[in-house]
């Protein structure tokens, strides 16, 4: 599967948002322009998995206000500031779904299912979507993560490995074991 360059940052992009990071550190006023970049994104990655915009919203703000307030922690480590943006609302969603696993869900658009259906390479994926969503509710928590963040978010092993505090090589791996898996789960079903 290719990078995908839109979220990939240049490292003077990720110097320049280190420098707000930074700035923000010493006034919170200077986080406004990290929370307008990522809000969308965040909000979208955390709708995508309960469905329910009116909490996906306030665990947005959850992720932000956590990230607000634990910046002084955060050290780039050359990789977009998104990553630990990620693993937080990655922390909140297994929180929610601790205290209610129904909440659970998962949207796949046109274009995750193209992605999908490239690594799978099965022609009738488009039909199967049913069982598919299905399979997908059924696989380990883990699994499901590395496969959204790989093929429902399109990002780079290398976040992924930050985001999931795993080395880059072990998300690879891990990412097409997971892969495998939903395969033979979509063959057996």
């Amino acid at each position: 599967m290719k990078e995908s360059s839109s979220y990939h940052q240049t490292d003077q992009q990720i110097k320049a948002e280190s420098e707000i990071i930074e700035l923000s550190k010493q006034d919170p006023k200077q986080f406004r322009s990290i929370y307008d970049k990522y809000f969308g994104q965040i909000m979208q990655y955390i709708y995508n998995r309960l469905d329910d915009k009116e909490l996906a919203a306030d665990l947005t703000q959850q992720v932000f206000l956590k990230a607000l307030k634990n910046l002084s922690k955060y050290e780039s480590r050359g990789l977009p500031f998104s990553s630990w943006l990620y693993r937080i609302a990655s922390n909140e969603l297994n929180m929610t779904f601790r205290n209610d696993a129904k909440l659970k869900t998962i949207n796949m658009t046109d274009g995750i299912i193209g992605t999908l259906q490239e690594e799978i390479i099965d022609e009738n994926l488009v039909e199967k979507i049913g069982k598919l969503k299905q399979i997908i509710k059924l696989l380990k928590e883990s699994d499901y993560r590395l496969i959204e963040l790989r093929f429902f978010e399109d990002r780079p092993f290398k976040e992924i490995s930050e985001i999931l505090e795993i080395t880059e090589n072990n998300a690879k791996v891990k990412t097409y074991r997971a892969l495998d898996k939903l395969k033979e789960m979509l063959a057996t079903h």
